[in-house]
């Protein structure tokens, strides 16, 4: 029977150490960092720790299986060696190399809890990679709205031009949006980074476990603290939430992508990719650049969301206890996210604004004409909804006459003006703002500049939020570091009370 569920290599361990599987044994090789070899062990380890502190072995018992787990992971260190993540093939490791006795390691555990402890074990260090290179591709956002802050491009609502924006403004909106996706993940961790291990099949044993000791040895934050939720249950809800906010990133980032996507094909695009990695040629025709990052980028989201709705899928209508949500999807959707994240931060990395094309872009257009309804009602008391009907009709002359805003003679726009008062019953039909007032409303600039309401594209507002996001990054950063810090401290602790145990009594 072949591998029941499919992945990247190491997860398939955490099948095995359920399904008992040798042919999903870990390959050899000299570089095999955290694999399910390695957390298979450091599950004995904190394992042993506590049931020698619990009394449940005794203390010169432990010693001797302790250095027989010393003795089967040297071994597995010798190039060629393998590496099994099945608990039943090390424990015949252990035998071999200390005796029967040394099966007391297994008191109160089940291969349950081991696989559902190790799934964590490696989700936990997948939603760390994730976090970080979701954190780069915020960074070069920002770098890059930092780089043109007050430059003015075109907005979009219904895929027409509605309002002209600064660039700065646009791409604070894209990294606002993934420092959510940033702070799911941040709570995401506080209800993955909890212990299943000691709950054994489902309803613990009679022996004296003690749960919380063995999380604090793995560096979890807690314990599951229903022992059927612990392994038959969680396993469903927090394989879903972590595929979701991938997923929900990966929604993010193409809806970026099919900004760019619309333009680009422009003659005159206003976001390009400088030419390298990003783009690339024709076989035949030499004028072409194509945009290949942006197109690899929203294959990336798309195997993201595909993958994330497949495990969806996967999980449902299965009673608990079975193996079909206990897989490595999870895994595969997250480390697919965080190719996602670093691929994002090379995209922006390479992307060029063309200023003034992205300001022609807008002045080409009649966005700007709800700025000319707000005068007239600002400055002239002018009613809102009259002011939108001159400016609606105004928007029909220019185009129909091919002209842009800036070209609309000023005398047509009084006498468009005087009719479209004289249609809604006004008593004065006089445009009431003088050519210089009515021509400034007009302009993008002005516009953008003007704004006054807090999260506008004005500069003041594009400043603070720059500032605020990008203390918010170096926050989320620090959460990183701090995260992978009390990891690595629990770590070592973990090894000074095993290498104690090494020591006779």
């Amino acid at each position: 029977m072949g591998n029941p569920f499919p992945g990247y290599r190491r997860c398939a361990c955490v099948v095995a150490v359920l399904l008992g599987s040798g042919a999903l044994a870990q390959p050899a090789g000299a570089q095999h960092g955290l694999d399910a070899f390695y957390w298979l062990n450091e599950i004995n380890k904190a394992s042993l720790v506590m049931v020698v502190e619990q009394e449940i072995v005794p203390r010169s018992l432990g010693t001797q299986i302790a250095n027989a787990m010393a003795e089967v992971i040297a071994d597995a260190e010798v190039p060629g060696a393998p590496r099994s993540g099945d608990y039943l093939q090390v424990e015949r490791l252990l035998i071999a190399a200390g005796g029967p006795e040394v099966t007391r390691l297994h008191s109160g555990r089940s291969r349950q809890d081991i696989g559902a402890t190790m799934r964590r074990l490696f989700l936990r260090d997948d939603l760390l990679v994730a976090a970080e290179a979701l954190n780069a591709a915020r960074e070069a956002l920002l770098e890059k709205a930092e780089a043109h802050p007050d430059a003015i491009m075109p907005a979009y609502t219904w895929g027409v031009q509605a309002q002209p924006v600064s660039f700065g403004h646009y791409l604070l909106g894209y990294s606002e949006a993934l420092a959510r996706s940033a702070e799911r993940l941040r709570q995401a961790w506080a209800r993955l980074n909890l212990s299943p291990l000691g709950a054994a099949a489902l309803g613990t044993s009679s022996f004296a476990v003690n749960r919380p000791r063995l999380a604090e040895l793995l560096g979890f934050d807690g314990v599951i603290d229903n022992s059927l939720d612990a392994n038959q249950i969680s396993p469903v809800d927090s394989g879903v939430e972590l595929v979701s906010i991938a997923a929900s990133s990966a929604l993010t980032i193409n809806l970026l992508l099919a900004d760019i996507t619309t333009q680009y094909a422009q003659t005159r695009p206003w976001l390009v990719l400088s030419e390298g990695a990003s783009t690339g040629v024709s076989s035949i025709m030499p004028q072409k650049r194509n945009p290949t990052g942006i197109v690899r980028l929203r294959a990336l989201g798309s195997t993201v969301v595909g993958d994330a709705q497949s495990y969806l899928v996967q999980a449902h209508n299965v009673g608990s206890g079975m193996h079909d949500y206990k897989g490595d999807q999870p895994n595969h959707v997250l480390q697919q996210a965080s190719i996602m994240f670093e691929s994002l931060a090379s995209l922006i990395g390479q992307l060029e604004l063309d200023e003034e094309r992205a300001l022609d872009e807008v002045n080409a257009e009649y966005s700007t004409t709800t700025e000319l309804a707000n005068t007239l009602q600002r400055e002239a008391g002018v009613a809102f909804r009259v002011g939108h009907h001159f400016a609606s009709e105004l928007v029909n002359f220019g185009r129909g006459n091919g002209l842009r805003p800036s070209e609309i003679p000023y005398a047509d726009a009084q006498r468009i003006y005087s009719d479209a008062a004289r249609t809604l019953g006004m008593s004065s039909v006089e445009l009431p703002l003088d050519e210089a007032s009515f021509r400034r409303s007009l302009r993008a600039e002005n516009m953008v500049r003007t704004s006054k309401g807090l999260g506008g594209p004005q500069p003041a507002e594009v400043r603070r939020m720059l500032a605020e996001q990008t203390s918010a990054l170096d926050w989320d950063r620090q959460w990183l570091s701090d995260t992978r810090d009390r990891l690595a401290d629990a770590t070592e602790r973990l090894g000074e009370a095993f290498e104690q145990l090494r020591t006779e009594p």
